[in-house]
């Protein structure tokens, strides 16, 4: 199964259809008057949906078992055609699209099933998927120029060059993939003058500046110190966001103090040094925090 447990939750919302074509006007009769001889078309056929909905993982193999919150079934009549439109909710890491067209499909099946005695000429037509929400393709954030990044390393051990880095290149990788250009990266000893004069000087020509390092509780741990005095709005939603990911992956997370707040029109973040401390942060924030840039530049939520 494709691995998910980087994914954050979101509302997940897929909306499938399945069109059942019955050959003559009785049939349609028959289930409007509800004297189709195996029962009630609809309340039947809905039930079986609502089954398939919650064990589409058992079916089909590369879904993942998740959380069904809200599943309706609705049908509509058109001539001689019965349009079914299956939509589910869910609060989750992964989509459930599969989950609404299987769902789809197993109503339309019942429906033919049911109705076979009555018509011996009926056909599923399309099963397609109308609409979906939620996830990453819902949250993307299209900028009219290029965003511009600077990444530093705040270590003693990796400036002194008895390290090598890794955390740094994993946040610019992540950065990478969400177009963000970075312009600078480099490696700084825990020094909270240097923090300091590092954001100053680069917050007026730069989007975004993240530290990596320096948030722990060591005596050497100075990144919140260096940098909360000079942001001037912090926004505490990041560092809830950050460590609340964080926390359900390694009970260490809240030992971490990291930072977020602005300089100007500049996004600054302290996240941890570790490899896995930093890309977790990444992988808990983006691509969704780059809305802030839209905000900073005065347009309204979506």
């Amino acid at each position: 199964m494709v691995d998910i447990t980087h994914k954050i939750k979101t509302l997940r919302v897929a909306t499938a259809q399945a069109v059942v074509k019955v050959s003559k006007q009785d049939t349609i009769d028959a289930i409007k008057n509800n004297m189709v001889p195996k029962g009630n078309v609809f309340e039947m056929s809905k039930t079986a949906g609502l089954f398939a909905v919650k064990n589409t993982h058992n079916i089909i193999p590369d879904c993942h078992p998740l959380p069904i919150e809200f599943t309706s079934v609705e049908f509509e009549i058109e001539d001689l055609d019965i349009k079914i439109d299956v939509t589910i909710k869910t609060i989750y890491k992964t989509g459930v699209e599969v989950e609404a067209m299987h769902g789809a499909s197993v109503v339309a099946l019942t429906l033919y099933d049911m109705l076979k005695p009555i018509d011996k000429q009926i056909e599923i037509g399309t099963i397609k998927l109308l609409d979906k929400k939620g996830g990453k393709s819902s949250f993307n954030n299209k900028h009219r120029s290029q965003l511009k990044a600077c990444v530093f390393v705040c270590s003693d051990t990796i400036s002194a060059g008895l390290k090598e880095d890794r955390a740094g290149k994993a946040i610019i990788e992540k950065l990478e993939q969400n177009d963000v250009a970075i312009s600078k990266y480099e490696v700084i000893p825990d020094e909270i003058d240097i923090i300091r004069e590092k954001t100053i000087t680069n917050s007026e020509n730069h989007n975004l500046i993240i530290f990596t390092g320096g948030t722990g509780l060591s005596f050497r741990d100075v990144t919140p110190e260096a940098l909360e005095p000079i942001l001037e709005r912090r926004i505490p939603g990041i560092e809830e966001a950050i460590r609340s990911y964080g926390q359900e992956r390694t009970p260490y997370s809240m030992l971490s103090r990291s930072v977020a707040g602005t300089l100007g029109d500049c996004l600054v973040l302290a996240l941890p040094g570790s490899t896995n401390g930093a890309k977790e942060s990444m992988d808990a924030v983006f691509p969704h925090l780059l809305h802030i840039f839209k905000i900073l530049k005065g347009q309204q939520h979506e």
